[in-house]
């Protein structure tokens, strides 16, 4: 069964309630990246009246872990995924519908692809920017993923 952004909408209502009560959705889903969005309200605001930090970290993660997913499922192999750290840099407030991209699909495929080979396990940086409705970046979250490949013993 193929991921498609329904189906990880779907995901976010059963596996993870709070990035689903905040808004958080997945519009795009492909080989090469995953564009989440997330609108700013009243269930994820900050005092400042803008969207709180952690609001758009969870649609910055979901876009890099959701491709991740979908590589991993690609490959017919059984593959642990962990986020190992993460910073994050804000530019300007979160206001309005903030839409989150990930272009690493192909750093996915060669990481995966070694993981394989050698039975080490792999690190990646991937990044994802989120934009306003206006195309300037208000957020930008690097995450540090490291995969492996699970033993069939």
């Amino acid at each position: 069964m193929k991921l498609t952004p329904s189906k990880l909408n779907t995901f976010t209502l059963y596996k993870l309630p709070a990035a689903f009560i905040c808004g958080v959705r997945t519009k795009i889903l492909n080989d090469e990246q995953c564009i989440t969005t997330v609108k700013h309200k009243w269930i994820n605001q900050n005092p400042f009246n803008s969207m709180f930090w952690a609001v758009q970290g969870m649609a910055a993660e979901f876009s890099t872990g959701a491709l991740m997913m979908s590589k991993i499922q690609s490959s017919g192999k059984k593959i642990s995924m962990l986020v190992t750290s993460n910073n994050a840099t804000f530019t300007k407030k979160a206001t309005g519908l903030i839409t989150f991209t990930c272009n690493d699909g192909l750093l996915v495929d060669d990481a995966i692809k070694k993981s394989i080979e050698t039975g080490e396990g792999q690190t990646i940086w991937m990044k994802a920017e989120g934009k306003n409705k206006d195309g300037v970046v208000v957020s930008t979250f690097n995450f540090e993923w490291s995969l492996k490949v699970k033993s069939s013993i």
